[in-house]
């Protein structure tokens, strides 16, 4: 349910991705005229509705105007994209609603979750055909809106224009028909009935609670504040007292009940306070400083919950979800082992070197990575892309990356060990990359060396317990050298350039699943970017891809830059410039580390080459 899944718009296919350009277009009556005129037809005459982007169907009665793009080809193909236009004249919202770009986006949240909830209240989504999908039977007549979730995105589904007010919303529509025969009277129900209602009843001010929008938007403006101030508190992440983290199920990011989860409560060592610039409200919780901070405990204490809630921290939260004031630099990248997963020309050799038959690990590729070696190229390439905090559960590294304890190192002598591990150079990636790290770790003391702060979860209480994990370290020194944790110098990154012809996707693009797109002949495998959260941010990825193909296409930009131009052009033009024309509603923008993430990790021979 939190993941979301709705809206039709997580695929990509030949035959929606392609612009409408109708020649229809004019008034509701005109499309009523339209409709009667097609009733009875094959399923192909559904063509007569398409319209361009520019000329669609105005509705003068409620004041908004349907696009209609490219319609699907038979009742079982893809459904039917569509864009709705509500005026600001129309709509009547506040401009202080959507006075800048961050309440545009909490604005346009509130209305697609308005959009979504009354068009399962009116069984819009469920289609004729009432479970039977035989041939001759109706079929189709759902209308489907991207399903929202616990975490406030910029998307597809509903935008608002911060400049002028004017409110789009992207559906699809499965056009009824009877085998091939056209449903006329049932597709004007929809257009009808069905879309002027969705209009009324989520997308203008006065049919709204006033008060629930208002605190809405300002909440989620808050919160974006509060994560601003991360970097002038020198943080890495804010832990409200009181939040919530469990999650109800491993599959639903809906928050435990109140009356089984224990709230969070900062060490008070650690407390840092902040007043909230629109609710007013002084909040007071755990502020975690930049450097090396290491979260211990017992297993099933809490220690895994409290870095799930962190790294998701980058994205605003539903207001009641828990979670709210918990936030962390939008730059953290988890990182995980990934065993099997390809590597395209990556510098590992701060953390291996010497690899058994004299193998390079300066210009590091394979189609199958160990879990080290994946574990290595995934910090590398987060650095690369401007990450400014690592964040780390021993639970998915690989034990060897990791640690190697004194013990093993008098086993097996230096020149032997092709493996730096992670505990010796994460003090220097913070000291000489300026980049933190918070590990979650219960099996290794050696990290109580490097560590600038160490916290305890007991029983899911937080404690701050760095002066006896300070005094642990001394006691077992004893003023010897502790080789095992010894810090050494991290190295270099080394920029790398994209090459765009690997990226053109030749063939049918689509979302599998969360964690899957199939990319032309390519499947290519994201379950590594544990902070994408939702398919629509995937189906997002496999548009970036292809724009990757044309901005790289020099082959001298390196990575950063060809990422920078792909922002510039989300930050000008939308998310709809992704998939021009396609009246996609199935969009939701990612990070430019997992869009680095997944041009990393796309199987094509020659994608990546050093500078």
């Amino acid at each position: 349910r939190g993941r979301g899944g709705g809206g039709g718009g997580g695929r990509s296919y030949d035959n929606n991705d392609r612009q409408g350009g109708g020649s229809g277009g004019g008034s509701y009556q005109d499309l009523t005229r339209a409709l009667e005129q097609i009733d009875g037809r094959q399923y192909p005459s559904y063509h007569d509705l398409e319209t361009s982007s520019e000329k669609g169907w105005v509705n003068q009665n409620l004041g908004f105007t349907l696009f209609i793009g490219r319609t699907q080809s038979d009742p079982f193909a893809p459904p039917t994209r569509t864009r709705l236009v509500v005026p600001a004249s129309t709509a009547q919202f506040p401009p202080t609603l959507y006075s800048n770009k961050i309440r545009s986006i909490a604005l346009a949240d509130y209305l697609q979750r308005a959009l979504y909830a009354n068009c399962q209240a009116m069984g819009a989504d469920a289609s004729l055909n009432g479970g039977n999908k035989s041939w001759s039977g109706p079929k189709g007549g759902d209308v489907q809106i991207l399903e929202p979730c616990q975490h406030i995105l910029e998307q597809t589904a509903v935008t608002v224009n911060p400049m002028t007010g004017d409110i789009t919303a992207q559906v699809t529509i499965n056009l009824p028909a009877r085998g091939r025969t056209i449903l006329g009277q049932a597709a004007q129900q929809i257009f009808t009935n069905v879309l002027e209602t969705l209009v009324t009843k989520a997308l203008k001010y006065a049919s709204l609670n006033a008060s629930k929008l208002q605190g809405h938007v300002d909440s989620i403006e808050d919160q974006h504040w509060l994560q601003e101030q991360l970097v002038a508190q020198n943080l890495i992440s804010f832990v409200c007292n009181g939040a919530i983290l469990p999650r109800l199920s491993g599959v639903d990011d809906r928050p435990m009940s109140n009356s089984t989860a224990i709230p969070f409560q900062s060490p008070p060592s650690m407390e840092t306070t902040f007043t909230l610039p629109n609710s007013k409200r002084t909040i007071t919780g755990m502020g975690i400083p930049k450097g090396v901070t290491l979260i211990c405990g017992g297993g099933f204490h809490g220690k895994s919950t409290l870095l799930a809630a962190l790294q998701v921290g980058m994205y605003p939260k539903l207001p009641g979800d828990g979670r709210e004031y918990c936030v962390t630099l939008h730059s953290a990248a988890k990182i995980r082992a990934e065993d099997g997963r390809c590597v395209n020309a990556v510098d590992i050799s701060p953390f291996i070197t010497n690899l058994p038959f004299g193998r390079d690990t300066v210009c590091f590729s394979t189609e199958d990575a160990s879990g080290s070696t994946s574990q290595a190229s995934n910090i590398v390439e987060a650095v690369e892309v401007g990450a400014k905090a690592l964040l780390v559960d021993e639970d998915t590294c690989a034990t060897n990356f990791m640690i190697r304890d004194d013990k093993m190192m008098q086993l097996v002598a230096p020149d032997k060990e092709p493996i730096t591990p992670f505990v010796r150079k994460v003090r220097s990636l913070y000291e000489d990359k300026g980049i933190s790290s918070i590990i979650v770790v219960g099996g290794s003391g050696d990290y109580f060396d490097v560590a600038d702060h160490v916290i305890m979860m007991d029983c899911y209480k937080c404690l701050d317990v760095t002066e006896r994990a300070k005094e642990i370290v001394t006691k077992s020194t004893n003023g010897i050298e502790h080789d095992a944790s010894s810090s050494m110098p991290f190295g270099t990154i080394r920029a790398r350039t994209p090459i765009g012809e690997p990226y053109k996707a030749d063939g049918k693009v689509s979302v599998k699943r969360i964690d899957v797109i199939t990319y032309g002949d390519t499947e290519l495998h994201l379950s590594g970017l544990e902070q994408i959260v939702t398919k629509s941010q995937t189906a997002a990825i496999a548009q970036g891809l292809q724009k990757v193909a044309t901005l790289a296409s020099s082959g001298r930009d390196t990575l950063p830059r060809v990422l920078d131009a792909l922002e510039e052009i989300l930050d000008k033009d939308g998310l709809d410039s992704l998939a021009p024309g396609q009246f996609n509603g199935g969009l939701a923008r990612p990070r430019r580390l997992e869009m680095a993430g997944a041009i990393n990790r796309l199987r094509r021979k020659g994608s990546m080459v050093q500078k």
